[in-house]
């Protein structure tokens, strides 16, 4: 990979007098500020394990999958786009495992969700993805539409992929609860999670801005980086890129005058939808179409090795465990929509 000048980030102040002015506002109606860990114990859905395609049809590498409600599994208003998990922020401590983390954007105007999934349990929750405003000392929300083709869970923060804006970044801690009878708008939503503060994307003239589709953290070395991917057919850009991360703040480092600098390898792969790198090696889950198995590739950009038929149908983002070294991943498509599961060791061969 090589450094381009012409692509750089900055970031954005932080929303921290809108975010405290949301949370007492809520506080005084039985709501507000409750973290991840007043989430967890409220997880009402139920997830319930469930077959993919059978691993042994065409190659596939599915070795675990769950699936959603009946509703969220045919609803054509959310779509599933985004996985992570909980592994690296102390989630496992405080409760004795970790989680996963799903993104969902709307078709509508309700704009993006996540959804966190306690696999142990088999239970999960929605949680809206919102702005804090404040208007003459009032506090709002508007709904954050976004594609959030990507999340990364990294320390305290929860990093949504905004396509060409670059990614938004919330932090875990400031997840708030909305009583009944709210008169905030969250689209039947009892959770919201606020954005704290954006890394907005920039290009030089003559340069096409990246689109952060999908992305993951990268620890195989010694420092963290943040790694980028582009969907794209054939005639776009299919750029992967590299951001280095501060290993005490979790965040983008950026130079003397604020703009982090990534590192570029144009030689992504057409269709591309989620990468995880463990090692150095990199593995990314390709889509086909609406009726098709998807594929995944492992190897290094230029360099791919693709495993035809390995995933469902509509594949998206990817994400390491390393507790189970294993993948998981999620697919979109309503009635063909789960969270499965791929031994690393059976994409090795």
């Amino acid at each position: 990979m090589c450094a381009v000048s012409g692509l750089h980030l900055t970031r954005t102040a932080e929303n921290g007098a809108e975010i405290d002015a949301l949370a007492a506002a809520l506080a005084r109606d039985g709501g507000g500020r409750v973290g991840i860990d007043g989430l967890m114990p409220d997880l009402h859905a139920r997830m319930r394990r469930t077959w993919a395609p059978h691993p042994r049809l065409l190659g596939l590498k599915v070795t675990r999958a769950l699936t959603w409600e009946a509703h969220d599994r045919r609803d054509h208003e959310w779509w599933p786009q985004g996985i992570t998990t909980s592994a690296h922020t102390g989630l496992d401590e405080r409760h004795g495992r970790d989680v996963l983390a799903t993104s969902w954007y709307a078709k509508g105007d309700a704009g993006s969700r996540i959804s966190i999934v306690d696999v142990e349990r088999g239970r999960y929750g929605h949680v809206l993805l919102v702005t804090p405003t404040l208007v003459d000392g009032r506090p709002g929300i508007a709904p954050l539409k976004v594609h959030a083709g990507g999340i990364v869970w990294h320390g305290d923060y929860l990093h949504v992929a905004a396509t060409g804006r670059g990614f938004v970044s919330c932090r875990m801690d400031d997840l708030m609860r909305v009583p009944a009878g709210s008169d905030h708008e969250t689209f039947g939503h009892r959770y919201v999670l606020p954005v704290r503060f954006s890394h907005k994307g920039h290009s030089a003239e003559g340069i096409g801005k990246l689109r952060f589709s999908f992305f993951t953290v990268d620890r195989s070395g010694t420092d963290p980086a943040l790694v980028v991917g582009e969907y794209g057919n054939r005639k776009q850009t299919r750029r992967v890129a590299r951001f280095a991360l501060d290993p005490t703040t979790k965040l983008p480092i950026g130079d003397a005058e604020g703009f982090v600098r990534p590192e570029v390898d144009d030689r992504g792969e057409p269709r591309m939808q989620g990468v995880s790198v463990v090692d150095g090696t990199y593995y990314a889950t390709r889509s086909r179409s609406p009726y098709r198995f998807g594929s995944m590739y492992v190897g290094q950009p230029g360099a791919f090795r693709e495993h035809r038929w390995a995933t469902p149908i509509g594949p998206e983002d990817l994400v390491f465990w390393p507790e189970n070294d294993s993948f998981w991943s999620v697919t979109e498509h309503p009635r063909r929509r789960w969270v499965y599961a791929m031994d690393r060791a059976g994409l090795r061969r």
